[in-house]
């Protein structure tokens, strides 16, 4: 069961949050059930699309179990399973949500209201659930004041009309991360891109599980390499490798 609203109303913009997601069966359903309640919220039409790359737990599973539409693919490449959510939904706006994060009705209305107010796409902050690394504090700190500089967000909420995503031709296959940095870029070069003042919480159990030197150590290997460490699924442990357990 997809929980769509029957009919669309004139002037009224169709929501699909799509959700990336491998091996989150401990976490997809209180991201969907987050999702659900804000859709019901709101009002209008919405529908929840769940992209499942490749699972080897009950992800799928669960994700049908709560409503959603559920989309397998065997990319294991974050930018080309967002690309296939893209594809999939049939709304007027795109809504990326991670499947470790918490969205709030706040931070969708004023995403709706962004767009209608004549912007292309945006994005917001975000707060880690419980505590995490002293380094992932800072650095996430550094990050936010560089995100409020560039107008840059991540990828844990991201909003794209339809019509933009299209024209720019969705996320960068090339990059098996940071792909949404790419293309808040590309959408700024397209029209108005902002940054809400809202939050979302998102799972701090990555940063969780690696020590602050492992933490440092990818930084830094980042700042020299740039773009090119992002360009192969090597050395991208921190998303790609297997994953640990989070006692946090």
């Amino acid at each position: 069961m997809v929980f769509t609203a029957v009919q669309k109303k004139p002037g009224d913009i169709m929501i699909s949050f799509i959700i990336p997601a491998y091996n989150e069966e401990g976490v997809i359903q209180s991201t969907i059930v987050a999702v659900m309640k804000v859709g019901r919220a709101i009002g209008g039409s919405f529908e929840v699309l769940v992209v499942d790359d490749n699972s080897s737990d009950q992800t799928g599973k669960i994700a049908e179990q709560c409503g959603a539409r559920v989309v397998h693919v065997t990319h294991r490449q974050i930018a080309a399973t967002r690309n296939t959510g893209a594809k999939e939904a049939k709304g007027d706006l795109f809504v990326f949500v991670d499947a470790d994060t918490l969205v709030n009705e706040a931070v969708v209305r004023d995403a709706v209201e962004a767009i209608r107010g004549g912007a292309i796409g945006g994005g917001c902050l975000f707060k880690f659930d419980g505590k995490v690394p002293w380094l992932a504090r800072l650095t996430v700190s550094l990050t936010m004041l560089v995100g409020r500089w560039k107008t840059l967000c991540g990828g844990c909420f991201m909003f794209v009309t339809r019509k933009a995503f299209e024209e720019l031709g969705g996320f960068d296959e090339k990059m098996y991360a940071g792909e949404e940095l790419g293309l808040c870029q590309g959408l700024k070069r397209l029209g108005p891109f902002v940054l809400l003042k809202r939050y979302v919480t998102t799972s701090g159990r990555k940063v969780r599980t690696y020590s602050s030197l492992e933490l440092m150590w990818f930084v830094i290997r980042l700042l020299f390499k740039g773009t090119g460490m992002v360009a192969d699924r090597r050395g991208l442990d921190f998303w790609y490798g297997t994953r640990r357990e989070d006692l946090g």
